[in-house]
C-alpha cells in the first residue's frame, strides 16, 4: 500500500500512518527469561578454577622429585651467575669511570701546556715584529719566515725558485738610493 518515488522518499500526500499501526514490544523481564533453572545444573560440583596455563596443574603433579631438585639448583645458579655479572658491571663501571677521570686529567694538562706553549710563541713573535727593522734585515725576517727543508714540502708546489730568490737577497739585499 506503501509507494517510495524517487530513491525512497516518501512523497507528501503518503502518510507514515503504517509505524504507528505496529505492536509495542514489550521488555524482556529477567523472571520470565531466568527465573527456571534447569535442574542439571543444580547438583553440579563447584567450578574449577580457571588456571592461566592449562599443563600447569599436570606438570606440577606429574613432577618427579629429581627433576624439582635440579630446577631449583638451576634457578640457584642462575641467580648467583647473575648477581656475579652485575657485580663485574659495577666494577668495570666503577673502572671505567677512574680511567675517563684519568684521561680527562691528561688532556687538560696537554691543553694547558700548549696553551702556555702558543703564549709564549706570541709573545716572540710580536716581540720581534715590534722590534725595528734596519736595512738589509727585512729579508732575513722573511727567511725566518720561509721553510727551506725540502722534506717538508714534498706534496706542494715546487718554490725552489722563490726560495732562492729570498736567499740571494737575504745575503746581498737591494740597495735604494
Amino acid at each position: 500500500n506503501f509507494e517510495m518515488i524517487s530513491g525512497g522518499v516518501p512523497t507528501s500526500d503518503q502518510s507514515l500512518d503504517f509505524i504507528d499501526d505496529a505492536p509495542a514490544a514489550a521488555p524482556p523481564t529477567e523472571t520470565a527469561v531466568f527465573a527456571a533453572e534447569p535442574a542439571v545444573f543444580a547438583a553440579a560440583e563447584p567450578p574449577v578454577p580457571v588456571v592461566e596455563d592449562k599443563f600447569s596443574a599436570l606438570s606440577e603433579a606429574a613432577e618427579p622429585e629429581s627433576i624439582r631438585l635440579w630446577k631449583q639448583k638451576q634457578a640457584e645458579e642462575i641467580a648467583a651467575r647473575d648477581a656475579e655479572a652485575e657485580a663485574k658491571a659495577a666494577e668495570w663501571k666503577a673502572e671505567a669511570a677512574k680511567e675517563l677521570e684519568n684521561w680527562h686529567a691528561k688532556q687538560n694538562d696537554v691543553f694547558e701546556k700548549t696553551k702556555a706553549g702558543n703564549r709564549e710563541a706570541q709573545e716572540q713573535f710580536l716581540k720581534d715584529n715590534v722590534e725595528e727593522t734596519k736595512p738589509g734585515q727585512q729579508w732575513e725576517r722573511i727567511c725566518r719566515l720561509c721553510d727551506f727543508n725540502p722534506k717538508n714540502n714534498r706534496n706542494s708546489k715546487d718554490t725552489t725558485r722563490m726560495k732562492s730568490i729570498f736567499l740571494q737577497l737575504k745575503q746581498n739585499p737591494l740597495i735604494r738610493a
